[in-house]
């Protein structure tokens, strides 16, 4: 099967083409380094010709709410619409738990994502929505270089990019299935030990200043607003400290997918 991947250069973009060619199908990378633009739809709709199926990881780096909802409207509409054009029969989106619960800049961007796609698309979809990547924690460590961390207080239960992307293609080679359950890791974190840990495998010394987001969404990290709802939903099987095992010895760009 012909599958296009937005954002397949990117940490689960990578995993997601490896896996769909390991089983033998033929991934299409979508992005700029490609000669794809999402956002304005330039070398689109050639990529997409013949493609079965599609998986949308596509991402950007902002904490602004105007720019998030922004590119992912216009990525996602012309995801669909080049995908209706070729014969899309599946479009297959990963989201993140907890949306409408934390409400930061970049995820009411998601939340237009995830609109686009289910407000009358033509296309038949799936929805996966997953918690945070056990890279998160050296992700957030990034953004601010120096001797200084600062470093928001969140509850979240991490589960690792490439189960992540697993799940997405056993999705994406099923039956559209709407809404599919949350998936999560296996067990709950706190975001600030998360750091602590990350730095003293990697041999950093920095002090780490923990935070409370502002208003309603920092109460809603602190509070398990990132979180699974329920139990039902699948659950990673490689714990944190596990991950961080296996990753420490890698280059801090390597690891978050640069």
């Amino acid at each position: 099967m012909r599958v296009a991947v937005a954002g397949g250069t990117g940490l689960v973009g990578r995993y997601v083409v490896q896996e769909l060619t390991a089983a033998g199908h033929d991934p299409v990378v979508l992005a700029r380094s490609r000669g794809v633009d999402l956002v304005t739809g330039a070398g689109l709709d050639a990529a997409m010709a013949g493609a079965e199926a599609v998986v949308d990881v596509s991402n950007l780096e902002t904490t602004r709410a105007r720019t998030a909802i922004a590119f992912f409207d216009s990525a996602g509409r012309h995801l669909l619409d080049a995908g209706a054009l070729a014969g899309v029969r599946h479009h297959v989106v990963l989201s993140i738990v907890g949306l409408e619960r934390v409400g930061l800049g970049y995820y009411q961007g998601k939340l237009r994502q995830e609109e686009v796609v289910t407000k009358g698309a033509a296309v038949p979809w799936t929805v996966l929505r997953a918690t945070q990547f056990h890279e998160f924690p050296l992700q957030v460590l990034g953004q601010v270089p120096g001797p200084f961390a600062v470093v928001p207080r969140m509850r979240t239960q991490p589960v690792a990019a490439r189960e992540v992307a697993r799940h997405l293609v056993e999705l994406v080679l099923g039956p559209p299935r709407g809404r599919a359950p949350e998936l999560a890791g296996p067990r709950v974190e706190e975001l600030v030990d998360m750091a602590r840990r990350v730095l003293r495998a990697r041999g950093r010394r920095r002090l780490l200043l923990p935070v409370k987001m502002p208003g309603g969404a920092g109460t809603a990290m602190v509070e398990g607003g990132s979180l699974p709802t329920g139990s039902a939903g699948p659950r990673g099987r490689q714990t944190f400290d596990e991950w961080l095992a296996e990753y420490a010895g890698q280059g801090e760009k390597e690891v978050r997918g640069e």
